[in-house]
């Protein structure tokens, strides 16, 4: 093959390139990323680092990955309704939030039907969350196997506010002491999620975000157990959760720098326990006045999961910029993954983008960012400290100037947002969605407040059409 196909040098392609660029330096297409991380337009074997390989250790009732799926509402009847659709049509496992989570009995409701032992449930209760694990648990009652993903994440809901209606460290401590409480009675209950989310939706770096997982990952570990729980249970009963958008090549990167970075965190606390990482869609890439586009942002997203191993993906619906999506936006979110994972067939082979020489770069160089701004958070004094005194706040607000500023002079581009705009767009349904209600009187930190980067340039064409 070698003969009939000679693999061409660097120079040669330099030499290509420089011509089409009409003699400019190549060197300028090299972009540099918001953590100061170059990206280099061509990747070859004298680029290569260590091969990289970091697949998912699970295996999800015989699929590759765990097709999770966000239910959003406060009826219970109609989130059951919805669950049971989910469930019927494909999907693995639920994530839950709205006003059913505060009491055990609507809760039942919601979950009537449903067989906890084979169809996991996680909740999204911010700081609420330990009210919501032991509501749950009730509901999980007789059912030992019950596969319960209580999803307590104090950190990411204090970020996001700025509020707490009690010392942070009082959250956490309840936390850890629910997580406890029920660990011997659900084997296979997880507790924590360390996520990076608050980071990412807030206009910040991968590498702010994957060393806000780990801080926040470290932070649980060391609550569970001051709480009486084992370094090693309370390892494994803490799944990491990472963004993914459409930016593919990136988010894949995400996701297995993420295991790495667990990796190198556990093998310093003398544990080999393997990364549980759930991947959510990003919503500050999502558009509002044309959400149609979204789907395909949204099937990028679920590619780059899917690709870069992660253990779980949920994917928006794709409305969700303008409300809570109905059941079509759902429909279509979970099939997106069906289709990817059934007709795509991404999840045949283990970690496909092992041997990349631009992937596993990207990988190590995405580890690396992450790792360093973990220890500039401990060097900080840990999370809670660095959220306090604003600083996680400051760096993720200059790394949200870059993009605005690259998103304003159009070296970034938003496709049926600032190109290719429609000028006939069609709305999609939403659900009512009420005013979340944050109450102080605790901790309080400038918050991480989530931006959507489509959002000025809606506005201006709205404007401008009036």
């Amino acid at each position: 093959m070698s003969e009939l196909f000679a693999r061409p040098t660097r120079d040669q392609w330099v030499a290509q390139a420089t011509k089409a660029l009409k003699g400019a330096d190549v060197a300028g297409l090299t972009r540099t990323d918001a953590d100061g991380l170059g990206v280099a337009p061509l990747y070859t074997a004298d680029d290569a680092v260590a091969p990289v390989f970091a697949p998912r250790a699970s295996d999800a009732d015989g699929r590759a990955w765990d097709l999770r799926t966000l239910i959003e509402g406060d009826d219970a009847e109609a989130v059951n309704v919805a669950a049971l659709a989910d469930l019927e049509g494909g999907a693995a496992s639920l994530i839950l939030s709205g006003t059913i989570l505060s009491d055990s009995e609507p809760l039942a409701r919601a979950l009537d039907g449903v067989a906890l032992e084979l169809a996991a449930v996680g909740l999204d209760a911010g700081l609420d969350g330990p009210a919501a694990a032991d509501a749950l648990a009730v509901v999980a009652k007789g059912s030992p196997r019950a596969m319960l993903r209580f999803h307590m994440d104090p950190l990411s809901a204090f970020a996001a506010t700025g509020l707490a209606p009690r010392p942070i460290k009082d959250h956490l401590t309840l936390a850890a002491n629910t997580a406890a409480r029920h660990a011997g009675a659900y084997p296979e209950a997880s507790f924590f999620l360390a996520s990076g989310r608050v980071v990412h939706e807030a206009g910040g770096s991968a590498g702010q975000e994957l060393g806000f997982a780990a801080a926040s990952a470290l932070v649980c570990l060391k609550a569970g157990v001051a709480a009486g729980l084992g370094l090693e249970q309370a390892a494994r009963g803490t799944v990491l959760c990472v963004s993914v958008d459409a930016e593919y090549f990136d988010a894949l990167s995400r996701v297995r720098a993420l295991r790495l970075i667990w990796r190198s965190l556990v093998k310093a606390l003398g544990l080999d326990v393997p990364a549980t990482i759930e991947a959510r869609s990003s919503r500050r890439m999502l558009s509002a006045r044309d959400p149609w586009p979204n789907l395909l942002r949204l099937t990028a997203a679920g590619f780059a999961g899917a690709v870069g191993g992660a253990d779980a993906v949920v994917l928006d619906g794709f409305s969700r910029a303008a409300g809570r999506p109905d059941a079509f936006a759902r429909r279509l979110a979970r099939n997106t993954q069906l289709v990817l994972m059934e007709e795509a067939n991404l999840g045949r082979v283990d970690d496909p983008a092992s041997g990349s020489w631009f992937l596993d770069a990207r990988t190590r160089d995405l580890a690396e960012a992450g790792w360093a701004e973990f220890q500039r958070i401990e060097g900080e004094g840990g999370v809670i400290a660095a959220l306090k005194a604003g600083t996680i706040q400051a760096r993720v607000a200059a790394a949200r100037a870059l993009r605005e500023a690259d998103l304003a002079e159009g070296r970034t581009q938003l496709i049926g947002v600032t190109k290719f705009v429609n000028a006939d767009t069609r709305a999609a349904p939403v659900e009512a969605e009420p005013a979340a209600a944050v109450s102080g009187g605790g901790d309080v930190c400038q918050p991480l407040t989530p931006v959507r980067f489509a959002a000025p340039f809606e506005i201006a064409t709205q404007e401008a059409a009036r």
